[in-house]
């Protein structure tokens, strides 16, 4: 039984701004005497983001429920609804964290949020907009539907990566920011301050009601272009059947205990999934656990794939070093030592269709030889 509504928020941004990488942030803040759950939505049908979450926090009081395939808002927002009323259920938390996918739609999510059904149980408060202030510029994505969406909802903007731009990049962020008709908190990720700025910012009331009656008008008010039909990853957000897996498509239950029923995995000893939509194509594995890969072939593997000019590349792995976590964006890639895993497991999004069985030969070479 729910005593008192649960804190909310979500936490959105377009694909590779450092969502995922702010989360954890957070999770470090959480008090000891509080539980959290974190919600997240990944275009791929392979989560990985639960598992980079949940490997650095192995804990009961951080609990992680992912749905992989597709966009949270799809199907008339049944996805959202079905997947937290499981996670509140299962974790009866203090705080949710809701990540959706960066290529799906902030403002449906919000609107399911905010029902009247969801009114009694969710608080919902500040939404924050991860930005990469370097993007601006390029028209991908500063005309990008779901990028301006995820702005236009956002009461608090965190600029990522700030160590990497130069001065005029912030200037180009403020100037662009300006357009929106709602005053925006931003806090840059350089201040030493920063995160716990953005922690102290989650129980803000959300001035959010009208934001999301706007949403539904976006294109046509900030951006006429926004309203062309051109089938891209960088034009428009996923709809309602846009998610195109091979196998099963999109299903709100794709948390470990649900997946390991799912999973059936090859003489090989792994499971391949593929899925496409509005341009964008994915491929990803999974491997038994009693697999072990070697790091440094994983490692000359993937910078392989980078060259080939890849969009993200996310993986769990179990190596002979231990437990690692792989993050690929804009060409640079990051690792991280995990606590813990089921399974190893690995993504790979791209903007040209990959052929996943051909990929799974050379992957298979980076087995660890005993």
């Amino acid at each position: 039984m729910i005593l008192k509504p649960i804190n909310t928020n979500i936490i959105t941004g377009f694909l590779g701004a450092g969502k995922t990488s702010l989360i954890l942030s957070l999770l470090k803040l959480k008090p000891e005497n509080e539980t959290w759950a974190v919600l997240v939505n990944e275009f791929g049908e392979i989560g990985i983001d639960a598992g980079l979450i949940g490997g650095k926090n192995a804990s009961k009081q951080i609990v992680i429920k992912e749905v992989a395939g597709g966009c949270l808002c799809c199907a008339a927002g049944i996805p959202t609804q079905v997947a937290i009323n499981q996670l509140i259920q299962k974790a009866k938390p203090d705080r949710l964290f809701i990540e959706p996918t960066g290529l799906g739609h902030p403002a449906e999510i919000l609107k399911v949020l905010t029902n009247e059904f969801n009114q009694q149980v969710l608080n919902v408060n500040q939404t924050v907009c991860v930005v990469d202030a370097r993007k601006i510029q390029d028209e991908r994505y500063s005309e990008n539907d779901n990028f301006n969406q995820q702005i236009q909802i956002a009461d608090l903007v965190y600029a990522s990566k700030v160590d990497l731009y130069q001065q005029q990049e912030l200037v180009n962020l403020e100037h662009f920011l300006s357009q929106f008709n709602h005053t925006k908190s931003v806090i840059h990720s350089r201040n030493d301050n920063a995160v716990a700025r953005v922690f102290e910012s989650l129980n803000q009331p959300r001035a959010l009601l009208q934001k999301v009656q706007q949403s539904a008008s976006l294109a046509r008010s900030i951006k006429p272009a926004l309203t062309s039909q051109t089938s891209s990853i960088f034009s428009t957000g996923f709809g309602i059947g846009a998610s195109q897996g091979k196998g099963q498509g999109f299903a709100p239950e794709t948390d470990k205990e649900n997946e390991a029923q799912a999973v059936e995995f090859n003489q090989q000893g792994y499971w391949l999934r593929e899925n496409q939509g509005e341009g964008a194509y994915s491929v990803g594995w999974i491997f038994e656990p009693r697999l072990c890969f070697d790091f440094d072939k994983l490692i000359d593997w993937i910078n392989q794939l980078i060259a080939e000019d890849i969009v993200r590349l996310k993986a769990v792995m179990i190596t002979e070093e231990g437990i690692a976590g792989f993050n690929m964006v804009d060409g640079k890639l990051s690792v991280m030592e995990l606590d813990e895993a089921m399974d190893s497991r690995i993504e790979i999004i791209a903007l040209e269709p990959l052929a996943g069985t051909k990929l799974s030969e050379p992957l298979l070479a980076c087995l660890f030889d005993e």
